[in-house]
């Protein structure tokens, strides 16, 4: 049996239909419209998803992009936007928050401001810095299990860090729809990327998400996940799978996550290869954490490794 025909491992979907620019609905009260934005880690583009009829939540605006802040302001007309909820601080999901409040005077929401999940090591740089939005700051900060409300739904905030470290969830109540942003999707696995992402974090908030009962999850980059619980036990087995890669080349001998990369993403697109690394290096903080493998000092992505 391949990789590809195991069950327990997750089946990708990456057949998706964009339609840049078009609202397009994707469940009862639910619209999605994406963005322009295509690339390796955003897939065709981010998904800016509008809740309610009425009076609505916008999810995830995007990047300051003009062409997207006019097909949103298109798909708003006539509608009072009350609400702007931010899964995390990433530059393609929260930076339209501004200008959007500024023009509906609709209120952010979103768990906090952008924060790396550990501080930096002396010497070490943020690879993914410039992809923060630093300058992010939520009128309300939503704590895990908080909810807002408009006409006809009710948004929970579900914190589930690991991608970074403020990243949330919002279950829409009484529908099994669960907006997963970038911590599931149904295309490709969440990159986890120190500092500002930790494994420990994104497997835990896994296991949280398999200990929920959500039938839909809409996330932030491709189609939907229609069999959650399912693809989250495979994404877990899949991240569990890639730890015992990780140690097996150190018990094989590689000293350095350049030469497991070359071994464990060797059929990955070589645009991903630092991303890749970074993602070696959470698994490699986590063994550590773990007391499998040893280092000196702390972690780092030139670092060395060997047996503990």
């Amino acid at each position: 049996m391949s990789r590809s025909d195991d069950p327990s491992l997750p089946h990708f979907v990456t057949a998706f239909d964009p339609q840049h620019g078009v609202a397009v609905p994707v469940a009862e009260g639910v619209q999605r419209i994406t963005v322009n934005n295509p690339g390796p880690f955003t897939f065709h583009g981010t998904n800016t998803y509008i809740v309610g009829q009425k009076s609505v939540c916008v999810i995830d605006p995007g990047p300051d992009d003009e062409t997207h802040f006019e097909a949103l302001m298109a798909a708003l007309a006539g509608r009072d936007v009350t609400h702007i909820a931010v899964s995390h601080t990433h530059r393609d999901h929260s930076p339209l928050a501004r200008r959007l409040k500024q023009t509906t005077g609709a209120i952010i929401v979103a768990e906090g401001p952008h924060r790396p999940s550990r501080p930096l090591f002396e010497g070490e740089v943020n690879p993914f810095a410039e992809s923060s939005d630093t300058d992010f700051v939520p009128d309300l900060a939503l704590a895990d299990g908080e909810a807002i409300q408009g006409d006809g739904w009710r948004l929970t905030a579900v914190h589930t860090p690991g991608h970074t470290a403020n990243h949330a969830a919002f279950a829409l109540e009484n529908t099994g729809i669960l907006f997963s942003a970038d911590h599931v999707m149904a295309w490709a696995t969440s990159i986890v990327a120190p500092p500002d992402g930790a494994m420990s974090d994104y497997m835990a908030s896994l296991d949280r998400l398999v200990e929920r009962r959500d039938s839909l999850y809409l996330p932030g980059h491709g189609g939907p996940v229609t069999d959650p619980q399912t693809f989250v036990r495979a994404l877990r087995t899949h991240r569990l799978m890639r730890e015992q890669a990780v140690l097996e080349r150190i018990r094989q001998g590689d000293r350095l996550i350049s030469d497991m990369v070359k071994v464990i993403y060797a059929a990955t697109d070589p645009r991903l290869h630092g991303a890749a690394a970074l993602s070696v290096l959470a698994h490699i903080e986590d063994l550590v954490e773990k007391g499998l493998i040893a280092t000196n000092g702390p972690p780092k992505l030139l670092g060395e490794y060997w047996p503990a």
